[in-house]
């Protein structure tokens, strides 16, 4: 029987091609982070190749895809229903809807791969195509729908020590997206038999060389500033309790003032200053989105409060503040040495269904009050006294590639604040560590991050992580901030990189097709 059997109805042996291809699917999650495991995917997408091949029609094909993404995106998104849960008592409902609707949305893009690759014949051009089109897919999934770039494939690279930081490297030159049309192309080279493998072991070498040349590169010389990641470890369900206000609030200010102390102590005890951007040693602390209980605009005794705490140093402070419009933002809040304000960020990719209600998505109750948050206007450089020109990013901002900074004041750090608390425990937090740090390479800048219940981490310009501060702890961690890179090609250019990528593969898949179409209809017109 064919699948195109029954009078055009899916037959029961369909239903089980489709049921496979969704493990093959959720195999492939266990790549992402944190499990990293690779060999999944030589094993996945040629068994997907396979069904397609399969496929009698067009929409079989397609269903194909669509099955695979959908077991793929529910076992690499299951911690979404961590943070419904912390709600369980308003928004139970949510939970059977939430995670399984996002990855049927989400995989639509890889059925469209699918059903690319159909079109062709088996061999070395189907492979090509689908890599292409399910890449040109990551960069559609940016913009729609307010977008939504979690997981890409590129991040199955991002496992700690030297081999992942080499892999990652081609990043800086052709971004996520280009990294994770790549990783899809190798792990479907196998499909071609053993022709495919040699070909992709020549592929998986040259990318280590350049990776290991590229990671070679020497970057800037460090600013002479010490970061003090301040994370407080506040669950979730005490973040806005006005009972818990003040012990939250003196939690980070203690934080601070330990951190100040160390930070200080180690100098003295090297003896040294060493000179940075201003002519001296710098300090600089970064507190966690939403980190203060109180919204700093409206409290000048809150605001001097860090800067004491501070002993002088400017602070970066994730806080609530509301706009003339009288909407609350999601805001990083820049401080001096006095207390007094001297630059505020509004977040502007906001999370859609946790920082406002999107009209794409209709639910018969407000899961957003209000409308929640109100977008700021964009990516923004702060130039704060004594420091490099900082680039903010606020939580979610951190996935979105070549979105992240003021082209037109291009910055020097990357500082990166967030509130992962609402993921718990799962691979939320480490899915979206990996994240940032693909951002410090497509951008060649060192990137710091304070979450709040963690994980804080620093990285350098090259994506190699030079400190961190574990999931669920209390503490505080001092950070040399490393010094940055020119502008590597894909800060340059940007998405240009991966969409003109993209449609060559496919002119080269056309462009083979009509030229062995020509050469048939030449034989036949000879014989």
């Amino acid at each position: 029987m064919t699948l195109a059997a029954a009078g055009g109805a899916p037959p029961r042996r369909f239903w089980r091609v489709l049921l496979a291809a969704g493990v093959l699917g959720a195999l492939s999650a266990a790549a992402l982070p944190p499990l990293y495991g690779l060999p999944v995917l030589v094993v996945a997408i040629p068994g997907l190749l396979a069904l397609i091949g399969t496929s009698t029609r067009a929409r079989d094909a397609f269903w194909l895809g669509c099955a695979f993404g959908f077991g793929h995106h529910l076992f690499g998104l299951y911690w979404i229903t961590d943070a419904i849960l912390i709600e369980a008592a308003d928004f139970w409902w949510f939970v059977p809807i939430a995670v399984p609707g996002l990855a049927a949305i989400l995989a639509l893009f890889i059925g469209i791969a699918a059903l690319a690759a159909w079109l062709v014949a088996a061999g070395w051009r189907r492979v090509l195509l689908f890599a292409a089109v399910w890449m040109l897919g990551d960069l559609a999934r940016q913009f729609l729908g307010g977008g939504f770039p979690w997981n890409p494939w590129a991040s199955v690279w991002a496992f700690p020590g030297v081999a992942g930081e080499i892999m990652l490297q081609p990043i800086a030159l052709v971004g996520t997206p280009g990294v994770t049309g790549l990783t899809v192309l190798l792990a479907g080279l196998p499909a071609l038999g053993r022709r495919g493998w040699l070909a992709g072991a020549a592929l998986l070498v040259a990318w280590a060389g350049f990776g290991a040349v590229w990671r070679a590169r020497p970057a800037g010389a460090p600013p002479g500033i010490t970061a003090i990641l301040v994370q407080g470890n506040v669950a979730e369900g005490d973040k806005w309790s006005p009972e818990r206000a003040i012990t939250i609030f003196r939690r980070y200010l203690d934080l601070t003032s330990e951190g100040v102390y160390r930070a200080d102590q180690g100098r003295a005890d090297q003896g040294h200053a060493d000179l940075g951007h201003g002519g001296v040693e710098q300090t600089l602390v970064i507190w966690p989105e939403t980190a203060s209980p109180y919204p700093l605009l409206d409290d000048p005794e809150a605001r001097r409060a860090i800067a004491i705490a501070a002993g002088g140093a400017p602070a970066l402070v994730g806080s609530v503040r509301r706009g003339r419009d009288g909407r609350p933002r999601n805001s990083l809040i820049a401080l001096d040495g006095k207390g007094d304000v001297i630059g505020v960020y509004d977040k502007y990719h906001l999370v859609p269904g946790g920082e406002y209600q999107p009209q794409w998505l209709p639910l018969p109750v407000d899961i957003v009050p209000g409308g929640g948050f109100a977008p700021g206007s964009g990516p923004k450089t702060l130039t704060l006294p004594g420091l490099v020109p900082v680039a903010p990013l606020i939580c979610y901002e951190a996935i979105y590639p070549h979105a992240i900074v003021d082209e037109a004041a291009r910055p020097r750090l990357l500082v990166n604040i967030t509130n992962d608390a609402w993921f718990g425990n799962s691979s939320g937090p480490r899915q979206h560590l990996a994240a940032a740090r693909m951002r410090a390479i497509e951008e060649g800048l060192p990137l710091l991050r304070a979450a709040n219940t963690g994980i804080s981490a620093a990285f350098d310009a090259h994506g190699r992580e030079v400190a961190r501060l574990g999931l669920g702890q209390t503490g505080i961690k001092l950070v040399a901030v490393p010094g940055a890179l020119p502008p590597p090609p894909f800060a340059r250019f940007g998405l240009l990189v991966p969409l003109l990528l993209g449609l060559a593969a496919i002119a080269v898949v056309i462009g083979v097709g009509l030229v062995r179409k020509w050469e048939i209809s030449a034989h036949q017109f000879k014989t």
